[in-house]
């Protein structure tokens, strides 16, 4: 696995402490691979199954 460092705002990151503290992830690193694991299949994985990819806007 590869480290990456992200900022994110307090409330974000007491929010994944809150579902860690109840169980639902063992840690915050799970969750927010978890979080990003479901991101990445909604928005890119499934629109290139479906071969809709995304396109790159240029500037």
């Amino acid at each position: 696995m590869q480290l990456i460092a992200v900022h994110l705002p307090e409330k974000i990151v007491k929010d994944i402490q809150r579902l860690v503290d109840v169980g639902l992830y063992p840690n915050r690193s799970e969750a927010i691979r978890i979080a990003i694991r479901d991101l990445l299949k909604r928005e890119l994985w499934e629109r290139e199954a479906r071969g809709q990819g995304l396109t790159l806007v240029e500037e």
